[in-house]
Order: C-alpha cells, then structure tokens, then sequence
C-alpha cells in the first residue's frame, strides 16, 4: 500500500514536471505576486489532482487510500493560503460527497479542509528553504488527524481502529511526497534568480557597447543604440521616441517611417502620459501589420517621462517576464545615459560660453594698449604706425575668423608676434622677446591664451623695471602624453600675494588676463596655471595633454 501511495504521488511529480516545462507555468511560478484569475487557475490545477486521487484511491474496509492531501498540501505550500484553503475544501467537499455514508467521508472532510490552512501557514509564515521539510511533517500531522478522526467518528470504534491499522502507515508516511513536490517546483522557482542574472549581465553589456554613442546624442547615434539593443536581444525592431516623435527605428518596418518627423502612435502617447510599460502579445501594428509582439517602456528624467523605448517581435507572446524584466532594467540604464549625456552637453555649452565670456574681457584691454601706441607712433614715425595698423588689422582678422574656440599654436604664435611687434613699438630697445619654440610641434590651442600671459609679463614685469628686460616664450613637449607652455620674464617679480590670489580663484588688482587665462586654462584641461616668482623676474607656465581630442592639429 505505500508503495502504491508513492507511486500515485509520483505520478502527480511527473504531471507537475510537465507542467514546469511549459513558459506559462514556469512564468506563473515565478512571479512574486499573482493575480486572482492565476491563482484560481492554479486552484483548479491542484483541485483536479486531489480529485483524481481520490477516484484512483484503493478501497480499504469502506475507505480509500489516496494522495489527496499531498495535493492540497503542495498547492498551498507553493501558491499561498488562498489556493491550499480552496484547493482542501473542494477536494473534501468532493471526498465527501461520493461516499456521505461512508466512516471516512467526515474525517476525510474536515482534515482536506484542515490540510489547506496547515499549507497556506507554511507558505506566510516558513521561510522558503524549510518549506519542503515542514510541509512533511506538516502533510503527516494532517494524516494523523485524519486517523484520529475515523477512530473517533467511525461506529462501531473497532471499525476505525480496524481500517486505522491498515491505512495509517501508507497514508502518513506517504507525506514525504509533499516535500519531493515543493523542492521540485521550487527548483523552477529558483531558476528565475538564475535568469534575472543572465538578464542583468545582458542589459549591461548592452549598455556598455551603447555607452559610447550616448556621448553625443543625434539621430545617427540612437540607430546605432537601437541596432545593438535590436541584434543582442534578438527582437525583430527597437525604436526610440521622445514625447512628440520617433527619434530612431532600426529593424522591420523602418522604411515606412520618416524618422525625426514622424508622429507617435496613440498607444505611445498613452504610455508616456501614464507613465506605466505597455504590452500586447498578439496584436498587429497598425503601420506593420507583420508585427505581433511589441512592448513600450517609458523613459524617464528627472521623475518625468521624456521618451519611450519600444521592443518589436513579429511573432506573438514574445514579450515574456523575463524580457520584460530585462527590458525595464536596460530603460532605466538608458534613461540614465541620455540625462548623464544631457547634462554633459549642457557642461559643455556652459564651459564654452565662460570660455567665450572670458575672451572678450581679454580683448579690450589688448586694443586699448595697441591704440595707444598706434597714436603715438602716426606723428612721428609714419612708416610704424602703419606696420603696427597691419600688425592690428592682422591680429584681429585672426581673431574674427575663428569658428571655434581653438586654432593651430603657430597661428598663435603669429598673434602673439604681432602682439609683440605693437609692444616693441612702445618699449623700444628696452624690451627683448626670445622665442625658445619647439618647430616640429603641430597642435591647437585656445584663441588668446599665451598672449595675456605675454602681455602680463611686459606691461607688470618690465614695464616697472628701470633697465632693460627679456621676455622668453616657450613651447616644448614635456615627456610623451604633453606640453609645457611658459612664459617667462626678468622683470619686478610677481608678489606672493597675487600668486595666492589666482590660486584662490580671486581678481587681482589689474590682473584680469592672467585670472582669466587660469580659468580657461583649468576649464580646458582640468589644471590651472603654475607661477613663480624668481629672482628677477616671473615664470607662468601651463600643460597641455597629448590625449585631449581637442589638440588634433
């Protein structure tokens, strides 16, 4: 008779074991909530397992010997105390009802019912890796009670303990089975961790290959994103929108949209306005009817939902949990990425704007000296003045045609020496500039950054000195991956305060080129200029890195 208990609890396992090899019950099993047409989806399930065990149960003395209780005991356990409660009242409700007479048919009853509760306890109040064990002893003790009942409730008594005598050890110990059933569906429950694994590492990798192409965020660049995302979860086609239009579509169906322009659906829109994921398993877009499978995840900024991204199969039900799961971790990944690129791009047009503001501080002071000594020289020296107007017009011609905020250092370098030529002009034989340039150097550099420092070190360097003074300039690579640009001068020597100054990021008094230059200079390449004072004179020098993008000649 035990042998008979197993093999019919085996034969539940086996139809169980089916059951998990399908995706709609293995999704059913691992999701953390249940709606209730799943859950009275499931009752049923355990429901007619119970009921054939009592129809194949073998007849003892006006009893049966069954796996009724392993039944209500297993649902309960893996489903919760809604299903173990209705599952053991309808298995002994049914138990009941087809032999009323019978000296079993009450106690069967009331431990089915008895057995639903122990399971639905289990399930709210035993942590998961004990379940299995408990819900045998638990299935025993229900089994127990059962035995006691018909002891109890069977007339004559000797004909409870009679048929007790004969069905207690097959029907008690045949509880083991509750615990093979839970391990083996708990086992596909586990499976999902096993799953959320692989889907994170993929939504990661995915955001790593797309990572590079978030840096600048164009029409050209969200292709790409979505030809990755399209290729590495195998969906048919991915689309990005914003709130208004669809921004990129790579896949089936591409060709019948006017990407940039075209308008979003109304199924998007509702997605965007609710802020919740949308799913339709088998439905046929409206514009690609060979798409039957799609699903809309909102993308969100700041707590506000500014785009979607949209996942397409051709085939239906193909947006699975475990896609889904994925798919809302690879929004949130991406959601991520485009604010993160946003406020970059936002950085930089702020970094470009100071760096613009601060030129222009830079350039009225250079035209007010050169002015000055255009005026000087027009009386007296005709011939100079007119040099020193090209040496202006040349200057300034290079300044106005900028499109960029760097240029190549040897333009640079032209500024500065007619820059130089204007000061000459006003120092004479008093000023000497040597020019310690590496030639073979070829990179860009922001408009006006050598020049004040140039002009600092005559006008507050030599210009107070009595004698005569040197200014040298020098440009020279400094080891591999830089270059070290200085300027230096034998002039008064700059004073400690104003070199704390500038580090503090404070104005000194008539030095707002070399404040300047240092915030430039620290917005540009992260490090901001080095002084010091020497004996006589003043060095400022600055490096430049190599692997800057912005240096390509």
């Amino acid at each position: 008779m035990l042998l008979a208990v197993y093999e019919r609890a085996a034969l539940m396992l086996i139809c169980l074991f089916l059951l998990t090899r399908t995706r709609t019950f293995r999704e059913l099993l691992q999701k953390e909530q249940h709606t209730g047409q799943e859950l009275l989806a499931v009752t049923v399930i355990f429901s007619l397992f119970a009921i054939f065990s009592t129809y194949s149960g073998i007849p003892v003395e006006g009893s049966l010997i069954n796996v009724r209780i392993i039944a209500v005991m297993s649902g309960g356990i893996l489903f919760g105390p809604w299903v173990g409660i209705a599952t053991g009242t309808i298995a002994g409700v049914h138990r009941y009802l087809i032999d009323m007479g019978g000296p079993t048919s009450v106690p069967c009853l009331i431990s089915s019912i008895v057995a639903g509760f122990v399971s639905g306890y289990i399930k709210l109040k035993v942590i998961k890796q004990h379940r299995w064990g408990i819900g045998i002893i638990g299935g025993m003790l229900c089994e127990c009670l059962t035995m006691l009942l018909v002891i109890l409730y069977a007339q004559p008594m000797s004909l409870g303990l009679d048929i007790v005598s004969k069905i207690a050890v097959p029907m008690i110990f045949g509880g083991v089975s509750i615990g093979m059933i839970v391990l083996l569906v708990q086992g596909v429950e586990d499976e999902k961790e096993v799953i959320a694994a692989r889907q994170a590492k993929l939504a990661l990798d995915i955001a790593n290959k797309t990572l590079p192409y978030f840096r600048h965020i164009d029409s050209q660049s969200l292709n790409q994103i979505c030809d990755i995302i399209r290729t590495d979860i195998q969906a048919d086609a991915v689309a990005i929108t914003n709130e208004h239009n669809i921004l990129a579509y790579v896949g089936v169906g591409a060709e019948l949209y006017n990407i940039g322009h075209e308008i979003i659906s109304e199924m998007t829109k509702e997605s965007i306005h609710s802020g919740k994921i949308t799913i339709k398993n088998n439905d046929e877009a409206e514009r690609t009817p060979q798409i039957h499978s799609l699903i809309i995840i909102p993308l969100w900024e700041k707590g506000v939902v500014t785009g979607t991204l949209k996942i397409y199969y051709c085939h239906a039900h193909q947006i699975t949990n475990s896609l889904k799961v994925m798919a809302v971790g690879l929004s949130q990944i991406i959601s991520t990425q485009i604010e993160v690129s946003r406020i970059e791009q936002l950085r930089e047009m702020a970094d470009q704007a100071e760096l613009r503001a601060l030129q222009s501080k830079i350039n009225p002071h250079f035209l007010f000296n050169a002015l000055n000594a255009i005026s000087s020289s027009i009386r007296i020296n005709p011939d100079t003045a007119r040099q020193l107007i090209i040496n202006l017009s040349r200057y300034l011609r290079y300044n106005l045609e900028l499109d960029g905020a760097h240029i190549n250092i040897k333009k640079e370098l032209y500024q500065i020496q007619d820059y130089i030529a204007i000061e000459q002009a006003r120092f004479g034989s008093k000023l000497t500039v040597i020019y310690d340039i590496d030639e073979e150097l070829s990179f860009n550099i922001p408009s006006l950054l050598i020049q004040p420092l140039v002009e600092n070190a005559i006008v507050h360097g030599i210009q107070p000195c009595r004698g005569k003074g040197v200014v040298v300039i020098s440009v020279k690579p400094d080891g591999e991956h830089r270059i070290r640009i200085a300027v230096k001068d034998t002039g008064s020597g700059i004073s400690e305060q104003v070199i704390d100054q500038v580090k503090r990021n404070e104005l000194p008094a008539n030095k707002i080129g070399l404040l300047n230059v240092h915030h430039r200079v620290r917005l540009l390449y992260g490090e901001g200029l080095h002084i010091r004072r020497l004996e006589p004179g003043t060095e400022i020098w600055f490096y430049i890195s190599l692997a800057d993008r912005r240096l390509a000649a």
